[in-house]
């Protein structure tokens, strides 16, 4: 499947600096802001640099290095969040959105970290 990324999304144009965020954490090829409509205390919107529409975009074409990269700042994220449940936290909630069915809103591979209060069930049962 040929995926074509628009390079005028909010995330792209966040990534060149047309739009300010408040960045949590940014690497060499992962961003990480706050969530401008935050669904929980704590909703953190983790974001590659590349132009990935979405995950499995991202998982069949992305670097070694961008997704080790990717993967450890969400790592790197729940630890300064301190919602990590092993280590005293009381867990967080990690969503990534693709496609027209799953209501992807921006077309930039994106993963949300939500946290800091109870989430309830993630789906109802139809």
């Amino acid at each position: 499947m040929a995926y074509l990324y628009d390079s005028e999304n909010i995330f792209a144009k966040i990534l060149r600096g047309e739009i300010p965020n408040a960045t949590v954490l940014e690497t060499d090829h992962t961003l990480a802001f706050r969530d401008i409509t935050p669904q929980a205390p704590d909703h953190v919107l983790v974001i590659p640099k590349g132009p990935y529409v979405n995950f499995d975009h991202f998982a069949m074409n992305a670097s070694d290095a961008e997704i080790l990269d990717f993967n450890r700042t969400i790592g790197t994220l729940c630890k300064m969040l301190k919602v990590q449940p092993g280590e005293g936290g009381n867990g967080y909630r990690l969503i990534a959105n693709s496609g027209e069915a799953a209501i992807q809103e921006v077309p930039h591979m994106h993963m949300h970290i939500l946290a800091g209060r109870p989430l309830g069930r993630m789906l109802n049962p139809a």
